[in-house]
């Protein structure tokens, strides 16, 4: 049997593939039609597939590992961890009719493309695929390791699919094949997460929950050739993308009835500020000194002396309001090019650097290819024609094909050069005209290239108009301190009055909501994003109630972590190392304070190799150093990510570390 990920031919009683590790689809052995791996009976002539009588077992849930199949002196779980993810569940639909009509092996020549496009959409925006069956695949976002946007890269992985499929599609009719589509399926929840050694150096990441079943459920209810997915991940991904409601529907195994959504197609959001903006923004409080700061480097710029001006914070702290609040500000006169990089955009070159040109050059999505080729020629005709060279560079980056592509049998590293100079150029002689200002947000998401033009461009400004405004995370690092006219502004958290402020603004003031006001402080110490993701989360959970003004409607004995807030935090975590990871997720369980030697007692690590992995997570701002008379004493930086730490760890290992302690 052929393994439709990595090709090796497999013996015909195989259950995984000895090549890759992968499960293989089931082959009937009454008439040889291969069905899901989950099936009982074959679906071509109805013979059973398992042993009959009482002792048969039933099919394991999707995204399970069946350790019956698996050799009993092979299997171990080497680890769990909760995590909260986002299953993709993808099908052709009428695969098993497909198979029946052709020969085994024309249908395979089918068949497979279509799978490894729908992996490979996975993996573009960074998923993981748990399972390729014969027909479809089950893949994860948010693990193994975590995303704070894994249900949008779902999303945009499921558009992607289809849109490949579609194409797929059409060149097999062209060829005079039959036409094939495809279901997705999508669902955002907890899962419990483990890695099952099965011998010979092979190892499964497997997911285990209610949640990863009912995507399954899902790809079962979408209308072919689209995308269904549950009100949980419409909620977390509104407005970024477009939806349809589809109605509720009754799903085998859970009472209540499960509202579907169908995906459309992508919203008109691209960032949290946006989607902020949209529920409306609070009032801008603080950061008197940080905006003084800009508006001291704009005047500084206007007169020929670029600037660097850089908003660095922990996520969530409020760079991007901060830029966008300084924007506000502006005089007449500037022009205003910006750009933002995004999460799973590392793999795509220049992807922040084309949205900047398009801006420069006011391309709009409904641009035809001759429409852009005339904005652009005629844009830098009356810039300045000693640049018209520059154009068949610029015309490559934005896709607009020339008759003679001489750049394509160009040297790639004097075409990159030549790219990045000819935008370089197009900059600082723009300046000529009026000063600039160009904002780079989330440079700790950029590309290699993107990275290489504005380092670029950041070298050429210290005698134009320019200000060259960007913000990034505390992780993120470059070249860009060591100019004399590059200024950083640290963002902290706000401050005991401005939190206090910014709560009130959202709920009011009323003596009997002081309760509220007291936990959300001390649970998001004065992160403005935490602050407003959980106070919609006490909303959209009933502890609030808003009619009129806002009430006390539930206890609030128990609050979750809002999703959004538990990605960022869990996406941070799951960049440590993993020595450095198991000490946080230990640390979570002793408390939030914790003294060096209580610590010793609890991790088994030597006194060097303990200290080292202390010192990565002060670095990293998880936990910092308190004054102590004697011992040395820690804390957690934030309370939220000890608790997001502690709910990954399975109950088991915290009653572990809970015995140690």
């Amino acid at each position: 049997m052929r393994c439709s990920q990595c090709g090796v031919d497999n013996r015909p009683a195989a259950k995984f593939c000895d090549g890759c590790g992968a499960q293989l689809p089931r082959q009937c052995p009454s008439c040889g039609t291969l069905t899901r791996i989950t099936a009982r009976f074959c679906d071509a002539c109805g013979a059973p597939l398992v042993a009959s009588g009482s002792g048969t077992p039933p099919p394991p849930e999707p995204g399970a590992v069946d350790l019956r199949i698996v050799p009993e002196s092979t299997a171990a779980v080497v680890e769990g961890e909760r995590k909260t993810v986002t299953a993709l569940f993808a099908d052709i639909k009428g695969s098993m009719e497909l198979m029946e009509a052709l020969d085994p092996e024309e249908a395979r020549a089918i068949v497979d493309p279509a799978l490894k496009l729908m992996i490979d959409a996975v993996h573009r925006y960074d998923g993981y695929v748990v399972q390729s069956t014969g027909d479809g695949i089950f893949a994860l976002f948010g693990a193994p390791l975590a995303h704070e946007d894994h249900p949008q890269r779902a999303l945009y992985a499921a558009l992607r699919l289809q849109e490949e499929m579609r194409r797929y599609s059409a060149a097999l009719r062209e060829r005079g094949n039959p036409p094939i589509e495809a279901r997705v399926g999508v669902n955002t929840g907890e899962v419990v997460v483990r890695t099952l050694a099965t011998g010979d150096g092979h190892a499964e990441y497997t997911p285990i929950g209610y949640s990863t079943s009912l995507a399954a459920r899902m790809q079962t209810l979408a209308p072919t050739g689209s995308i269904a997915t549950t009100a949980t991940t419409e909620r977390l991904c509104e407005g970024y993308f477009s939806f349809k409601l589809l109605g509720p529907a009754r799903v085998k195994g859970v009472a209540e009835p499960v509202t579907v959504y169908q995906v459309t197609g992508l919203g008109p959001l691209r960032t949290r500020l946006q989607r902020a903006a949209g529920r409306g923004l609070t009032r801008f409080v603080g950061r008197e000194r940080e905006m003084e700061a800009m508006r001291h480097a704009a005047e500084l710029a206007r007169d020929g002396h670029g600037q660097i001006v850089a908003a660095i914070g922990e996520p969530g702290v409020g760079k991007s309001r901060l830029l966008y609040e300084f924007k506000t500000t502006l005089q007449p006169g500037w022009m205003l090019l910006e750009t933002f990089s995004i999460s799973h955009g590392k793999a795509s070159a220049y992807l922040p650097v084309i949205d900047l040109l398009r801006n420069y050059f006011e391309i709009s999505g409904e641009d035809d290819e001759r429409k852009r080729r005339e904005k652009v020629a005629g844009r830098i005709a009356i810039l300045d024609r000693s640049l018209e060279d520059t154009l068949p560079y610029i015309y490559r980056l934005l896709g607009i094909v020339e008759g003679d592509d001489s750049l394509s049998q160009m040297d790639g590293q004097i075409r990159r050069r030549r790219t990045l100079e000819a935008i370089k150029r197009i900059m600082l002689r723009e300046s000529l005209n009026q000063p600039l200002i160009v904002l780079f947000e989330d440079l700790h998401w950029m590309d290699a290239e993107s990275e290489a033009m504005l380092t670029l461009l950041a070298d050429a400004i210290a005698t134009a108009r320019i200000l060259l405004l960007v913000n990034y995370r505390p992780e993120y690092r470059h070249a860009l301190t060591n100019k004399s006219y590059y200024t950083q502004l640290r963002l902290d958290p706000l401050g005991q009055e401005g939190a206090e402020q910014m709560v009130s603004m959202l709920i009011g003031d009323d003596s009997s909501l002081a309760p509220v006001r007291r936990l959300v402080i001390e649970r998001t110490e004065g992160n403005p994003f935490f602050i407003e993701e959980i106070i919609q989360a006490l909303f959209e959970e009933g502890v609030l109630a808003r009619n009129g003004e806002v009430r006390l409607a539930k206890s609030l004995s128990e609050t979750k972590v809002p999703a959004t807030v538990q990605g960022v935090l869990a996406s941070r975590i799951d960049r440590l190392s993993p020595a450095e990871k198991d000490l946080l997720q230990a640390l979570s369980v002793i408390g939030r304070e914790f003294s060096l030697p209580l610590v010793a007692g609890v991790v088994r690590a030597s006194e060097a190799e303990l200290n080292q992995r202390l010192a990565a997570l002060q670095l990293a701002e998880f936990i910092y150093e308190q004054p102590a008379v004697s011992e040395i004493e820690y804390t957690f930086r934030h309370a939220l990510t000890q608790e997001v730490a502690y709910n990954s760890i399975l109950l088991e290992r915290r009653r572990q570390i809970h015995e140690r302690a």
